[in-house]
């Protein structure tokens, strides 16, 4: 969508926060922001952010309104778009420092798992039809429950390992 009479209409009535994130001078890695002022300006208007670029030109007057009210809020929301950019950037410096085996096993047991699935529901079942074969079908329960590990350490790895650590390594004695 094009937003020129946004912008121009941001421009004209002295609101240069929701000016620049729409003319993406602020936030022009990433279409959020964007989406995110645009969803707030039809919120105020009670329409779909679609339908403000007809509306602008229609009916200026409430645009305008609505473009003043978005851009009171528009400061804490930038603040904290930045905020989630630096935290990410953080976290991306921190992991680079890492041996590559510690960030790897969670992509490669994804994409090892995903394989077995997909052996197991269909990929065997065409081998067998095409080759006339009967490969013998892994049980899927036995599947079932490597897919339950892998998650239970992959999501809840670190709150089990302090569950451990408390409870038996010594901070509270033996149970």
């Amino acid at each position: 969508m094009s937003a020129s009479a946004l912008i121009s209409l941001a421009g004209s009535i002295g609101a240069p926060l929701i000016e620049q994130v729409l003319a993406k001078r602020i936030g022009a890695g990433n279409a959020d922001l964007v989406a995110n002022v645009l969803a707030e300006i039809a919120g105020q208007l009670g329409v779909a952010p679609e339908e403000i670029e007809g509306l602008a030109q229609s009916d200026p007057g409430r645009v305008e309104t609505a473009i003043i009210e978005a851009e009171a809020t528009l400061g804490e929301r930038v603040a904290l778009y930045t905020q989630g950019l630096e935290y990410q950037l953080a976290a991306l410096k921190a992991e680079a420092g890492d041996p590559v085996w510690m960030r790897a096993w969670r992509p490669a047991g994804m994409y090892v798992l995903g394989f077995l699935w997909v052996w197991a529901i269909v990929l065997l079942h065409v081998a067998n039809a095409i080759f006339k074969i009967a490969l013998p079908q892994p049980d899927l329960w036995v599947l079932f429950q490597l897919t339950a590990l892998y998650m239970t350490l992959y999501m809840g790895g670190h709150t089990f390992k302090d569950f451990v650590s408390t409870r038996w390594g010594g901070k509270g004695g033996a149970a």
